[in-house]
């Protein structure tokens, strides 16, 4: 199913013009070597534009659209008009000039075969060059030596006068002609993928961009070993999951199309993500990115709200004046890395307007106040993934199983995976304080996860001051604790929150008695309004009825979390909202 989907994908986008039919493929370019008519290297030009990062502007290599390149291996395989230096110019990058050598030859042999016998000016001018260039002397050249350090990195094209040779008509029929007639070698069986008889793939497209996979690409279906191969397909690779040579380019493209292109990829920990809508409109992938709080678009929350809303509700709205209809199909695909192929993390498909509905329904699981300095109201999963790794930790990545759990929760309505409750309950005992991203995962992993009904009265966006529900009553008075130890201390620099915050939380019996006791010597210093905080500390333990819990379940610690949480925000409340 998911092929069968990036390969409608990529029909909608050849209707677009987006993307090249099979044969073609889009590359991202560096540096063009101009040719003169003799097949001499007259010139360099750099082809990187500059592209908007966020606040800065960064050069970044210009994507053409180019002959469809070979699948790179441990071996020698060249490419046609576009290729890195070691082919093209037979410079050693890897301390091997043998096979830099060697890679040369395999390139000036590809082009003579497809470029022999055409009459253009500028398909001899190529030959020329290839047969006249000298690899022993290619990084001494007048024009390589000035940037050689960076055409070691980078793709390269060939440029006649001042025209790409790819633009030629007569070389593009010629790459045409020899891309179709390599079918005609491919055994024939019905694809998976379309249902119909051809030429089948035998080596898949390769997938660029995933983050952690190979530089050089990595395959979602390859067979390289007999483990992998079914019975009677021995040595067949592609035959073993039959699938032509079009649907395999098709889905190969759409795929490295949705990984380039920023509106539609995102990543979560080692996840890389992307999602498209079936039509094609590209609207409804900006719009999802701006759902999760991870765009750069200049959306305003209350806006952004609206959309949801309305989307969630069965409402087409106009985003951009584009028009998103909530019944149009919509596919979400994570990619993770594994050696050197993929693995699919998750896929989700469904409604446009169920995945906002669902996506909202998590905002407002997670909705709680939030301090006057948090910009934004939305918290984007990434956010809440960061919550779970130690701050001061080399590797900020979480745990892969528990991003791609989250995942499937915000997208499904799943139930919040229960390492991602843990993780923040590690971090808060390292810690020893509650983030508002911290308290929102408590909110909501108990909202979603824990007995309908049973913590609902603690479950708010902001204070409860009502209930008496011990666990968030004992939080909140350890946080007026410790807001009268900083009036009586202010230059304290050890607070009880750094020296009994984890003990509270799960043995209360054992530490309020001695806070208690703390709390009243706090009381008679002279910088202290002992009256008021006399009073608050009073009403408080009027709620607890009998003797502190001995014990408090992982459920209580989250609850008493939240309850200091809330207590402690309530301090920062202007008065006349209060």
């Amino acid at each position: 199913m998911i092929l069968q989907a990036l390969a409608a994908y990529y029909e909608q986008l050849i209707r677009k013009g987006l993307l090249d039919k099979p044969g073609w493929q889009q590359i991202r370019v560096s540096f063009a070597l101009r040719i003169d008519r003799a097949g001499k290297l007259i010139g360099i030009v750099p082809l990187q534009c500059e592209e908007e990062r966020g606040k800065k502007k960064v050069l970044v290599p210009q994507q053409l659209s180019m002959p469809a390149q070979a699948k790179k291996t441990s071996g020698i395989e060249a490419n046609f008009l576009c290729d890195n230096a070691t082919y093209f110019l037979g410079i050693d990058s890897k301390g091997k000039p043998e096979r830099a050598r060697r890679c040369f030859d395999a390139c000036r042999e590809k082009h003579h075969q497809i470029l022999d016998g055409l009459s253009c000016e500028t398909a001899k001018a190529l030959l020329a060059f290839l047969d006249s260039w000298d690899t022993a002397t290619a990084e001494a050249n007048e024009h390589v030596q000035p940037v050689l350090k960076s055409l070691l990195t980078a793709n390269l094209i060939f440029m006649y006068g001042s025209r790409y040779v790819h633009e030629e008509p007569e070389i593009r029929d010629a790459w045409q002609k020899a891309y179709d007639n390599a079918a005609e070698d491919a055994p024939i069986g019905r694809c998976l993928v379309s249902g119909e008889r051809g030429p089948i793939a035998r080596l898949h497209p390769s997938i660029k961009g995933v983050q952690g996979a190979q530089a050089m690409g990595a395959s979602i279906v390859s067979f390289n070993a007999p483990a992998f191969e079914s019975y009677g397909h021995d040595g067949e690779q592609g035959g073993n999951a039959p699938v032509s040579r079009r649907a395999a380019f098709a889905y190969g493209a759409a795929l490295n199309y949705l990984i380039s292109n920023r509106k539609n990829a995102m990543r979560f920990g080692d996840t890389t993500t992307v999602f498209w809508a079936e039509d094609g409109e590209e609207a409804y992938a900006d719009a999802m990115r701006s759902f999760f709080g991870d765009s750069e678009e200049t959306v305003s929350e209350e806006t952004l709200r609206e959309i949801m809303g309305k989307v969630s509700e069965g409402l087409s709205v106009s985003w951009k004046d584009i028009p998103l209809h909530p019944e149009n199909r919509f596919y979400i695909l994570g990619l993770a890395p594994n050696a050197a192929r993929l693995s699919v993390r998750f896929f989700y498909q469904d409604t446009f307007g169920h995945f906002a509905k669902n996506i909202q329904c998590h905002q407002d699981e997670l909705s709680v106040v939030r301090p006057s300095f948090e910009k934004y109201e939305m918290i984007p999963v990434w956010q809440l993934l960061r919550e779970t790794v130690n701050p001061k930790a080399s590797d900020k990545t979480p745990l892969p199983q528990m991003a791609g759990d989250v995942m499937r929760a915000v997208l499904t309505g799943a139930r919040y995976p229960t390492t991602l409750y843990d993780q923040v309950q590690i971090r808060i005992r390292a810690e020893h304080d509650i983030s508002r991203n911290k308290a929102a995962i408590i909110k909501a992993y108990l909202t979603r996860n824990a007995q309908k009904g049973k913590y609902e009265e603690v479950l708010r966006v902001k204070l409860n001051e009502e209930t008496t529900y011990e666990p968030y009553v004992l939080g909140r008075l350890f946080a007026l604790l410790e807001e009268l130890q900083e009036r009586a201390n202010p230059s304290i620099n050890t607070t009880i929150r750094d020296r009994y915050f984890t003990a509270a939380c799960s043995t209360p019996a054992l530490v309020f008695p001695t806070l208690i006791n703390l709390a009243q010597a706090h009381l008679k210093k002279d910088n202290v309004n002992e009256r008021y905080y006399d009073g608050e500390i009073g009403k408080l333990m009027a709620k607890i009825q009998g003797t502190y819990p001995k014990q408090l379940d992982i459920y209580d610690q989250g609850v008493f979390q939240l309850g200091y949480y809330h207590q402690k925000q309530n301090r920062y409340i202007k008065k006349e909202d209060k």
